[in-house]
C-alpha cells in the first residue's frame, strides 16, 4: 500500500488536525527520529494548516481545533497538534491545552526535536527603533548622524549598514561597518530595510 493511501485511510480521508475534508495531503513531519518510517512519520492535512505550520501570523481561531485532535492516538498527530499548541502559545489559550495533554515521553521527545517549547525568556532580541526583531546578517539604515566615539567621523543619517551582527550581551547594540570601519551602532538609531 502506498504511502498516501495509508495515511489516507488511518485519517478516514480527513485532515487529522481540523477535519476538513479539503485539499488534502501527506504531510513528512520534519524532525521525524530514523526509527519512525513511513505512514508513523505523517498525517494527512488540509491546505489552510499546512500553510501556517511554519507562518509569521497564524490564524489562532482556526487552531481551537486542536481541542480535540490532541487526543488523537496517533503520535505523529499528537506531534503536530503539541507543536502547533506551542507556536500558539502567546493567544492563552493554548497553555490549557498543553497542561492537559498527555504523551508518552518518546513522543514528546519527538514534539520538541524541533525546538518548540524551548526557553527562550532569557534570550535576547535585538528590536531596530520601530520594534521590529532584527537578526544578524540583515541589514540596516541610520536614522540620525551618529558621532562615532572615539574619531572623528560622523555617521550620516541614510547611510546602510550591512550584514549587521548582533551583541550578545545587550540587546540595544548591534555591529556593522560604515565607510569601511566596523562601528557598534544603538539599535535605537537604526531601522531595518
Amino acid at each position: 500500500m502506498s504511502l498516501e493511501r495509508e495515511v489516507s485511510k488511518r485519517a478516514e480521508n480527513k485532515c487529522e488536525l481540523c477535519s476538513s475534508v479539503e485539499k488534502l495531503k501527506v504531510y513528512q513531519i520534519p524532525e521525524t527520529p530514523a526509527r519512525i518510517e513511513g505512514a508513523d512519520g505523517a498525517i494527512l492535512v488540509c491546505n489552510v494548516c499546512e500553510s501556517q505550520f511554519d507562518a509569521e501570523v497564524r490564524d489562532a481561531n482556526h487552531w481551537r481545533c486542536l481541542n480535540d485532535s490532541m487526543w488523537s492516538t496517533v503520535p505523529a498527530v499528537q506531534v503536530m497538534a503539541w507543536r502547533m499548541l506551542q507556536r500558539l502559545k502567546s493567544e492563552g489559550w493554548p497553555q490549557d491545552l498543553l497542561d492537559m495533554m498527555y504523551m508518552e515521553e518518546e513522543t514528546k521527545e519527538w514534539a520538541k526535536a524541533a525546538g518548540d517549547g524551548v526557553d527562550t525568556s532569557n534570550a535576547l532580541v535585538h528590536r531596530d527603533s520601530n520594534g521590529v526583531v532584527l537578526e544578524a546578517g540583515d541589514s540596516v539604515v541610520l536614522i540620525k548622524d551618529l558621532k562615532v566615539k572615539g574619531s572623528s567621523m560622523v555617521a550620516k543619517q541614510g547611510t546602510a549598514v550591512r550584514r549587521i551582527s548582533l551583541d550578545h550581551e545587550n540587546e540595544k547594540y548591534i555591529e556593522g561597518k560604515v565607510d569601511g570601519q566596523q562601528i557598534v551602532l544603538i539599535t535605537d538609531f537604526v531601522k531595518k530595510t
